[in-house]
């Protein structure tokens, strides 16, 4: 995953800021990991790259991201989260979705997704997280965040994404960028940008020509004073361990887990982000009963 990341910019003296990134590595990485199918890859891709620059919009060290897609397409959904420096991690509900190319030739990730919903979560150690849910418009996911960014968040924006593939299903290249106009933009500037960004062919086609994130910023951007202000990597990172997964098995409590020693065999639980496995024996599970009981007792004389 090394070598991908996020560059950070404003134009325009602080009318437009705009994000674009080079995912390449990482979803790569996450198709490994998943074993996903091309069409798989290609919206997990999507959807694992918006989830890096939004994600590194963020203030706060400790605030998470997380993208959800419910849908009735074959895919089944998608989640995604992120945390403020641009770590990633997600997966597909149906990996081995196979589909044949759209109309266009390109990998059919709408007719993948179907009809649903796109749900933007939003922890940032409030009581309650920010929630933004709008209806899928395309299932193509660019077009989806474009249409939530108006709507839950009243920010115009431009987001494109895009995953190439090789004809061996290893990821080519992978990246996108998000354009967004602030509330003092003035008209002239909204016109010349949507021009501008009317004339781009494709995400992929500009990374695939050998342009960087900072390139295709200056594509987009140069005329309007572009100025780079930060840079920032990306990778897929997954931060499960071994003491979080006996705490969640704690938190099911005395009954369940004495219906797992009854059955008599080692558990496994399963890592859905990063497929790792945590392997529990009866003795094992008779300790984590043990310490349930410790935090009872200790609950009950507060």
């Amino acid at each position: 995953m090394e070598g991908d990341y996020i560059v950070k910019a404003i134009a325009a003296d602080g009318q437009i800021r705009a994000f674009a990134a080079t995912t390449k590595h990482t979803i790569e990485y996450a198709r490994k990991l998943h074993n996903t199918s091309p069409v798989a890859t290609a919206a997990l891709g999507r959807l694992l790259t918006a989830a890096a620059m939004m994600g590194s919009m963020m203030k706060a060290e400790s605030d998470l991201l997380t993208l959800q897609i419910q849908c009735d397409g074959l895919i089944g959904g998608l989640l995604v989260t992120a945390d403020a420096s641009a770590n990633v991690k997600g997966y597909v509900f149906n990996p081995d979705v196979m589909l044949p190319p759209n109309e266009n030739g390109k990998l059919a990730v709408g007719t993948a997704l179907g009809q649903g919903v796109l749900r933007v979560m939003k922890d940032m150690g409030l009581k309650e997280p920010y929630v933004g849910t709008t209806n899928l418009v395309s299932g193509e996911i660019a077009e989806d965040l474009t249409y939530y960014f108006a709507t839950s968040e009243q920010v115009p924006s431009s987001v494109a994404l895009g995953v190439l593939m090789n004809r061996e299903n290893t990821v080519r290249q992978a990246g996108g960028f998000i354009i967004q106009l602030l509330p003092f933009a003035k008209e002239e500037v909204i016109n010349r940008l949507e021009e501008k960004i009317s004339n781009i062919t494709s995400i992929t086609e500009l990374l695939d020509s050998g342009l960087t994130p900072e390139e295709i910023l200056q594509e987009i951007l140069g005329e309007f004073g572009l100025e780079q202000t930060e840079t920032v990597p990306t990778k897929f990172w997954c931060g499960c361990e071994r003491k979080r997964v006996e705490r969640a098995l704690i938190s099911t409590g005395k009954q369940e887990l004495n219906q797992m020693i009854a059955e008599g065999k080692t558990i496994e639980v399963n890592c859905q982000f990063c497929n790792k496995v945590y392997s529990f024996t009866i003795p094992q599970l008779e300790e984590l009963i043990k310490q349930s009981d410790t935090v009872s007792k200790s609950v009950d004389t507060v």
